[in-house]
């Protein structure tokens, strides 16, 4: 695979069709908050996720983006179910696994596998990277053809590292190296979902770019469907077929790439977009440029959410019915199919401030920097 540091041109693939490959109905997680002396009780919960409905179809790549803390993780270890749901329902291929026992998550958890965000943290310090890429393949007893070392080998070529770095230790790679590690790691059982946290955002930005190509290549190559998980809107945009927008905990919009940045419906989305950093791109005495909306406060604690629309307390279109009434994710008059949205009073959808092009152009621009 090439190591070439510009990403390449994004592909779109036919709509998923057909039933989909796992699914998250009114999805929750609640940590609960302990208080009080000398016997703690509890007092509170942190609202991480609070109500998540999602579908991933076989061989797509799902975008989830929003602040930091606004619940991605989270979710994204729900669905791996590294975390057990306080609430809702996870189906995998047509088989509820939300509170499956460790013999029934046995056969799935080779078919569901993560990326995580730090490449340094999650490589065992003390183990070869052999023993790391090898290790899925001992706990579930799995015997390649050839060896487990010549897949382990093979699986390194694919990411890109030399097969001779079997013997080597997490300590003497890069970050990118690391990642690419971790990248083999998930392919080792070759599972038919990733859940990939945030897999470049520990990175130099042109080495991102590296990442981002080569798990493009892994899913049209193996035909992995992907739930990639990131605040970079750069890159969801590029690397994701659909996506999702989350806010404090909620899917506030979901569609596919092309309605959600060319005609984002809720205000949140449209505040994401106008962040995304301006690059030189305009000709000579043109002085266009996009709508740079700035949203006032702090985003509302987890523990004690508001009332109604979570992010009425920062939008410039809120109404007293928006403390009232927690709106719906729906399909807005004029949308696209598929493209859901939560919002009373939802943007026009016209963003020829902000076209879709510029938007593109300056992420293509900044990675390639």
């Amino acid at each position: 695979m090439s190591d070439e540091l510009t990403l390449t041109e994004p592909k779109d693939t036919p709509s998923a069709k057909g039933e989909p490959l796992l699914t998250a109905e009114n999805l929750k997680m609640h940590f609960p908050v302990y208080g009080g002396f000398p016997f703690k009780r509890k007092v509170g919960a942190v609202k991480a996720v609070d109500g998540v409905d999602l579908e991933v179809f076989p061989g797509e790549s799902f975008g989830v983006v929003g602040e930091s803390g606004c619940g991605k993780s989270t979710m994204g270890r729900m669905l791996t179910r590294l975390l057990e749901p306080t609430d809702g329902k996870i189906t995998y291929r047509g088989q509820d696994i939300t509170r499956a026992g460790r013999k029934q998550l046995a056969p799935i958890r080779s078919e569901i596998q993560m990326i995580f965000q730090d490449p340094y943290s999650s490589l065992n310090p003390r183990q070869t990277v052999g023993k790391i890429i090898s290790s899925p393949m001992e706990v579930n007893d799995v015997n390649p053809p050839g060896g487990r070392e010549a897949r382990v080998r093979e699986l390194l070529e694919i990411v890109g590292l030399n097969p001779e770095h079997y013997n080597r230790f997490p300590h003497e790679f890069s970050g990118g190296q690391r990642q690419r590690i971790g990248v083999a790691r998930a392919l080792a059982l070759e599972p038919k979902l990733i859940v990939a946290d945030e897999p470049v955002s520990a990175l130099d930005v042109s080495i991102q770019a590296q990442v981002v190509n080569l798990l493009q290549d892994v899913q049209r190559e193996l035909g992995i469907a992907f739930v990639f998980i990131a605040h970079d809107l750069a890159v969801v945009r590029h690397f994701s077929e659909r996506l999702a927008v989350m806010y404090l905990g909620k899917v506030v919009e979901v569609g596919d790439r092309d309605s959600i940045y060319n005609s984002p419906r809720h205000p949140y989305t449209h505040a994401l977009l106008s962040a995304v950093p301006e690059a030189t791109l305009h000709d000579e005495g043109d002085d266009t440029r996009r709508e740079r909306i700035r949203l006032e406060g702090d985003v509302p604690s987890p523990i004690n959410p508001p009332s109604g629309c979570r992010f009425r307390t920062r939008c410039w279109k809120a109404q007293d019915k928006c403390a009232t009434e927690e709106p719906p994710l729906v399909q807005i008059s004029g949308n696209k199919e598929g493209h859901l949205t939560a919002c009373h009073f939802p943007e026009a959808g016209d963003t020829s401030s902000h076209g879709e092009d510029i938007v593109m152009d300056e992420a293509l621009a900044r990675l390639e920097k």
